[in-house]
């Protein structure tokens, strides 16, 4: 018998710090999302229950009994989302993520009041600046 070959894969993902850090917050709110739709099962249920013709006070203990648990196990979750969410925050103050840079593509400059065209707008900062406006402002073209 002969050990199997795994083939050599090497995906090529470019992900900067910020790029990751954006992947981690969006994993917590995923996380969050389906513990919504855990809690609103379960509110199914307990209506589901009620409907029902079931008079027997065990079968009402049972159903509250499942709903405790699924609920202690809920809160767990999220008290390790909070935690995730707290290490996320302070990688992103670190890594000095939180600048607002998007392109501005047919926006006037601030200053000049001329097209951009493409250039980068500080959303922090609210404005819009070419690169000859940037320099003027700047002295040079800073990395944002």
């Amino acid at each position: 018998m002969s050990l199997p070959t795994i083939p050599d894969i090497t995906p090529k993902i470019n992900l900067d710090r910020c790029d990751t850090i954006n992947m981690l917050l969006s994993s917590i709110a995923l996380e969050e999302i389906g513990l919504s739709h855990i809690l609103n099962a379960e509110g199914e249920k307990i209506q589901a229950f009620i409907k029902s013709d079931c008079k027997d006070l065990s079968a009402y203990l049972k159903v509250n009994e499942s709903v405790n648990k699924m609920l202690r196990t809920v809160v767990k979750s999220q008290i390790l989302l909070q935690f995730k969410l707290e290490d996320v925050i302070s990688l992103s103050e670190v890594s000095d993520c939180n600048h607002c840079k998007k392109h501005c593509k047919d926006e006037e400059c601030h200053c000049c009041h001329k097209n951009c065209h493409n250039e980068i707008h500080i959303g922090c900062h609210k404005e819009c600046l070419c690169n000859k406006c940037k320099q003027k402002k700047f002295g040079s073209i800073p990395d944002f």
